[in-house]
């Protein structure tokens, strides 16, 4: 257990939602924590509300005393802070034990039954899903999200340890950290192709994750996946012996029948999307495993109230609506797209696009061109670097020519005039990068256009 051996922290980039995470947990066992983060926002001022000292420049002075204990003190990194930063560096040349924030995981996971939950797209909100339905059904358990869950505000949930629920990461292979007694696999499209190279090395480390389950892995029917020998497996999604029936929409939500081990009929998702039904297959076979029961999993259904920035409804008014997602890859913006058609049919869509990296832009320029072409109009930011230095040929500019509805290349600076010049019905805000600082300013514009209309 990490607490045998430690009793204080330091998280170099305490930000970053998973590794807030980790930094809320510990600070609720009531070890010291400490951070630094490049920027301020919402969750590092939580942070520091729950009990985190946090400093927002790189200086070794800012670094507490409680953490200069070399021997007592564990310091969890993050690739988004280069090493040769002032304090990293400062950590690793007085010989700290350093890791990753998904070492970091694994060693708090480890003396318990974890769900875990991997995949291209949906693990957050499988996750939290997962969650929600064990809180609801009072299981003792501890969550860590990677987004921030709707019903609860926070992505830490924590009354006990008999189980751990999380995210099992594909980045950098983080989830090879991981012990799972029972996981997901959502999807396996390719991605982080700046790690891997290829989708076959992806598909190994997949491979080499669902090895590491003891009890049960599911996974969706297309998953290119080798099955482990030794565990259960079962497939979930159309065709497979786990499936979603009887599809509809009911009252503005969609409601469908359960067909798996065990029927549960008329559950109704709190969450919109097409895509979440399926997400909502892994994670009631998950915790039928683990021993809810159907009526307890239909009340949390019903009562799921999804994740911060997974198709959130943030503003319906008389004549508009406002959908913010964090889709950041072809496959998502097309499922994105799909479901608002099926919730708002014929009504003209405006997207609001900003490409996460350069290399995933490079990667699925035709995708992103083809999925993006779904709406009637789209305006389209600059590509948001993260941790990456441009790519010589790889621009919004490129993308942008190869899409076929209406398009517009716009500054941030200029997006809140650029959205009140054009017509539509439904507004969306899609992407990974800092378009969610724009959300707000968005549905506040909307709302007075409403109001003076």
């Amino acid at each position: 257990m990490i607490a045998a051996r430690f009793d204080r922290f330091y998280f170099v980039g305490i930000g970053g939602i998973g590794m807030s995470a980790i930094a809320r947990l510990l600070l609720q066992r009531g070890f010291a924590v400490a951070g630094y983060d490049k920027t301020p926002s919402d969750i590092t001022d939580a942070l520091t509300a729950e009990g985190a000292q946090i400093s927002f420049i790189d200086s070794i002075d800012t670094i507490p005393a409680t953490q200069r204990d070399v021997q007592r003190t564990l310091v969890v990194s993050t690739p988004a802070v280069p090493a040769q930063q002032q304090i990293p560096a400062y950590f690793l040349a007085q010989g700290y034990e350093m890791v990753k924030r998904a070492k970091a995981l694994g060693m708090l996971t480890a003396d318990g039954i974890t769900l875990a939950v991997a995949g291209t797209h949906g693990k957050t909100t499988t996750t939290t899903l997962i969650a929600h339905l064990m809180e609801v059904a009072q299981y003792k358990f501890t969550a860590l999200l990677g987004g921030l869950s709707t019903n609860y505000g926070s992505n830490l949930l924590s009354s006990g340890t008999d189980y751990f629920v999380t995210e099992a990461d594909e980045f950098d292979r983080s989830f090879l950290q991981l012990q799972p007694a029972y996981a997901a696999i959502t999807s396996m499209d390719a991605d982080h192709l700046d790690i891997y190279g290829d989708a076959a090395s992806m598909h190994q480390a997949y491979a080499a994750f669902a090895a590491l389950v003891t009890r049960k892995l599911v996974y969706q029917v297309n998953a290119p996946l080798p099955l482990p020998a030794g565990i259960a497996t079962q497939a979930y999604g159309p065709g497979a012996t786990i499936q979603a029936a009887n599809i509809r929409i009911q009252n503005g939500r969609f409601v469908f029948d359960y067909q798996g081990n065990q029927t549960i009929n008329d559950i109704i998702c709190g969450m919109p999307g097409l895509h979440n039904i399926e997400n909502a297959l892994a994670a009631i076979t998950l915790v039928l495993e683990i021993g809810l029961k159907p009526e307890t999993i239909r009340q949390g259904m019903a009562s799921f109230k999804g994740v911060k920035r997974r198709f959130e409804l943030v503003y319906e008014g008389a004549s508009k609506v406002f959908i913010d997602d964090y889709a950041h890859h072809p496959t998502e913006i097309e499922a994105l797209l799909n479901s608002v058609r099926v919730l708002y049919p014929g009504k003209k869509l405006l997207g609001i696009f900003q490409p996460h990296l350069f290399s995933r832009t490079r990667d699925f320029m035709a995708g992103f061109a083809s999925s993006l072409s779904q709406l009637d109009s789209c305006l389209l930011l600059d590509i948001y670097p993260a941790r990456e230095l441009p790519i010589e040929g790889i621009s919004s500019a490129v993308l942008l020519g190869q899409m076929t509805c209406e398009k517009q290349l716009v500054a941030k600076s200029d997006l809140l005039a650029a959205v009140a010049g054009q017509t539509f019905d439904v507004l969306l805000t899609i992407g990974a990068g800092d378009i969610d600082r724009w959300v707000q300013p968005l549905a506040e514009q909307l709302q007075k256009q409403e109001v003076m209309a």
